[in-house]
């Protein structure tokens, strides 16, 4: 008896390791293949419109992911390969059981690729592949840890995954806030949390960062600028949210954003901020004398100096700009 269970655990581990080698072979080969592949179009939602960020942000193809080339891509140039389940599950597994750094990396993007096709979020959700790649945001290498978030942020375009995803929306702030300014791993944190706060499911996860994103905000680089302001943007239009974006301690330095000379696709989000929030006010019933204490945001868009700037913005040069501003203007 004892025997035959020694057997048996000697053929699952040979089926184990042929699966992994399968997997490496699939991820690696497909850097010796010749020819150009055009890509399979990702799921995606409405893009941006007016220099300012929809809702939701499409899933994004981030690097190569060394899928194999079947006869049929490299005749016609037109697709990569969109791997299956069986194909995704071993590759889950090679990700869960490898300790190669190099291998993981390439798994992770190419898992991160494939769930940029809505068919394969459900399909890596329920192979349990979430949790997979999720461990893989504590690592200490950083480029393992943006290829991980990058992975995350396909996966959360679908709304059920996002329900999985939120156990590390805290992890996630703390290596936003307290990583390198503008590195990549912060830049892949930030599109995560904006896609996890299009709806307002979310949303009071971030309650206690706010201030952190303001932060952020400031002194980031312009890149950085405009994914804060697009997460920012999210929580501006829930009403739910107002009280804790007015009451945030923002550096006066704010201000700089509504200046003429600011980079249009930085300029029209911070003027769309200030719209939502006043919008949200007027929704909510609430008037600009509630108690928020000196140096608040709510101090910064409803004093004087901001009321000066914005009125000059009638001026811009941008038709987009001075359109936003005359919506604005009635309500400072």
């Amino acid at each position: 008896m004892g025997g035959a269970r020694d057997v048996g655990w000697v053929a699952a581990g040979l089926l184990l390791g042929a699966g992994a080698c399968y997997c490496v072979y699939r991820l690696t080969r497909g850097r010796r293949r010749g020819g150009r592949g055009l890509r399979l179009r990702p799921s995606r939602s409405a893009g941006e419109a007016a220099g300012c960020p929809a809702r939701r942000r499409g899933p994004e193809k981030r690097g190569r992911s060394w899928l194999p080339r079947t006869r049929e891509d490299l005749t016609n140039g037109s697709y990569d390969d969109v791997l299956n389940t069986e194909q995704l599950q071993k590759l889950l597994y090679l990700l869960e059981s490898t300790q190669d750094p190099v291998i993981i990396e390439k798994a992770l993007v190419t898992v991160g690729n494939n769930a940029a096709f809505s068919v394969n979020q459900a399909i890596l959700r329920e192979l349990g592949g979430i949790p997979i790649v999720g461990n893989n945001i504590n690592s200490p290498n950083p480029s393992i840890k943006e290829k991980a978030l990058n992975a995350l942020n396909n996966l959360s375009v679908n709304v059920e995954n996002q329900i999985k995803i939120k156990i590390y929306i805290n992890q996630v702030c703390e290596d936003v806030f307290s990583g390198p300014l503008n590195s990549a791993v912060q830049l892949a944190g930030l599109r995560l949390l904006t896609n996890m706060t299009v709806t307002n499911d979310h949303q009071h996860m971030l309650h206690s960062y706010i201030t952190d994103l303001f932060q952020v905000l400031l002194t980031g680089n312009g890149s950085t600028k405009v994914q804060v302001l697009k997460l920012l943007l999210n929580l501006s239009e829930n009403p739910a949210m107002t009280e804790g974006l007015l009451s945030a301690q923002v550096d006066s330095s704010f201000l700089s954003l509504y200046d003429g000379n600011i980079a249009k696709e930085i300029l029209l989000r911070a003027l769309t901020l200030f719209q939502n929030i006043n919008n949200c006010l007027k929704m909510e019933g609430c008037s600009a004398t509630q108690p928020f204490t000196e140096g608040s945001l709510f101090f910064l868009l409803y004093g004087e100096e901001c009321a000066q700037k914005i009125r000059s913005l009638v001026h811009h040069h941008d038709a987009e700009v001075k359109e936003k501003v005359v919506t604005i203007i009635p309500k400072i």
